[in-house]
């Protein structure tokens, strides 16, 4: 029973595999950001509960995506087998399969941001693959079940279409994949791309206070912490990025790529960090962005009394709510074109995205930023706002011990410890160390441009013989002390003391 139920299978799921295959290229052809698959993927993002994909967050952080594309394809994978057995009851059985999956596929589409019928045209071309392959592969199957004495020849003939469609179908995804790098370019331009008032400044050495093990004070780009929605990352070409302004305004502006690099450039040392970040995790990172001010943008256009707040939305779909008052104050909040010195890096919002210092990112930091209204909160909602977290996401004091790790052994005697603080906006006034609950011991600061970034810290303390556990605690400009009260990062940033275990011999 087991190997008369192969070959059916085998034609559902080949047929399934080859209706990606041509979705996916189309999708590539037609520069497409997102296949069907990926807008599957990125409607159960946006439907998951606040809680869940924290959850999803702190277990497999950057492979969070990763995991749920490949659960998806799992999925599929059974269906395409489902509709494979189907077709030994009828030819229009496993139609239900295929003509379900093309409709959950067309509806995920369709939601997305600025959908057209253009984006429609994948599903209907994997649609189509789906029922004309699958019934070429059963056709055999069925004549061998209607003729016992062609069975064999039939399923040789069987075999040879599976094989043609199988090598096919990854010839299909490979050469879409080929044709629509190549048609894109947008990392190419990325590289090319000079924009007037970036350097490439390094940064100031009295910043560093050299202990190995430290995380570096500037995170490299490569390094610096990733958390969005989407699944397939926008790539937009300089010159076809255009941000709109609106809505409770004097003057509606739309600026072109070349319109925002033209104006004044800031370039300020800003330290971001994620609302989901645990107590001494690693999501936060220190960079030097290069951009416009926004309240210089904002002040041209005669922003409306009653306005409070701006709802941002990015190339993908993605929105939040911002304050409007941390937008027009005198931190550098900027539509940001540059990290480091060199322009933004494709994941991190190329060509355009938003920073404001102060603010967790997801009430902020909106990458491929294409749109900003200017609203009030009673009209206006954030993405992680309808899940359950805070309107308003100013971030909370913080600090972390980076050596010694916890877990390690040290030698008896004087130990030396440090590690990083962060309170964006404020900033850190000093830092200090416990060990197994005594007195707390001050540490020596690194020196900082401003208060929007984060601060080394280091000390020497002297730790007898045997098993410790040490914590650190910051305090900030404004005399806040880092609070011991314990919480989780929803709904607005946990709370709590980094500590450490360590034996000491």
């Amino acid at each position: 029973m087991t190997t008369r139920r192969t070959p059916w299978v085998l034609s559902g799921v080949l047929a399934g595999l080859a209706g990606l295959a041509t979705s996916y290229a189309t999708a590539m052809v037609l520069t497409i950001r997102e296949s069907p698959v990926v807008a599957v993927a990125e409607q159960v993002i946006k439907l998951t509960p606040g809680a869940a994909a924290e959850r999803a967050i702190s277990v497999l952080g950057h492979w969070d995506k990763p995991a749920l594309v490949a659960g998806i394809l799992v999925l599929l994978l059974a269906c395409f087998a489902g509709a494979g057995l189907l077709a030994r009851r009828g030819w229009w059985w496993p139609m239900l399969v295929w003509f379900a999956l093309a409709g959950l596929g067309l509806a995920s589409v369709l939601l997305q941001r600025a959908a057209g019928v253009v984006d429609a045209l994948p599903v209907v071309v994997g649609l189509v693959t789906w029922v004309t392959v699958h019934s070429a592969l059963t056709d055999a199957l069925h004549r061998g079940q209607r003729r016992p004495e062609l069975e064999s020849h039939e399923r040789r003939v069987f075999l040879m279409v599976a094989g043609v469609v199988a090598v096919a179908s990854v010839g299909i995804a490979v050469a879409g994949r080929f044709v629509g790098a190549g048609r894109r370019h947008v990392e190419v331009s990325r590289r090319l791309l000079r924009i007037p008032g970036v350097t490439r400044r390094q940064a100031p050495a009295a910043t560093s206070l050299g202990l190995p093990g430290i995380a570096p004070w500037e995170t490299p780009n490569e390094d610096f912490y990733r958390i969005d929605t989407t699944i397939a990352l926008p790539t937009i070409e300089p010159d076809e990025w255009s941000l709109r302004i609106h809505g409770l305004v004097d003057r509606e502006v739309t600026l072109s790529y070349s319109d925002l690099v033209a104006r004044q450039m800031t370039e300020s040392w800003i330290t971001l960090n994620c609302v989901s970040n645990e107590v001494g995790g690693g999501l936060v990172g220190n960079a030097r962005w290069s951009g416009v001010r926004i309240a210089d943008l904002l002040a041209d256009l005669s922003v409306s009394a009653e306005a409070d707040c701006v709802l941002q939305t990015s190339h993908d779909g993605w929105f939040c709510a911002t304050p409007l008052e941390t937008l027009t104050d005198d931190r550098d909040a900027m539509l940001a074109v540059a990290m480091n010195g060199r322009p933004l890096p494709i994941e991190h919002g190329f060509p355009v995205r938003t920073i404001v210092p102060g603010l967790y990112g997801y009430v902020s930091a909106t990458k491929w930023v294409v749109d900003y209204e200017v609203s009030t909160f009673a009209d206006a909602v954030g993405y992680w706002t309808t899940k359950g977290w805070s309107a308003e996401g100013p971030v909370k004091i913080a600090s972390r011990i980076d050596v010694p790790r916890s877990g390690d052994e040290v030698a008896a005697g004087e130990v030396t410890f440090g590690g990083v603080a962060w309170h964006q906006h404020t900033g850190i006034d000093g830092v200090e160390v416990q060990v197994d609950g005594g007195a707390w011991q001050p540490a020596e600061l690194g020196e900082v441009p401003s208060v929007d970034t984060w601060v080394q810290w280091a000390v020497t303390l002297d730790v007898g013989e045997g098993d410790h556990e040490v914590r650190v605690r910051a305090v900030g400009k404004d005399g806040e002390t880092q609070t011991s009260a314990i919480a989780r990062p929803d709904p607005d940033g946990s709370t709590g003391l980094h500590a450490i275990e360590i034996s000491a011999s």
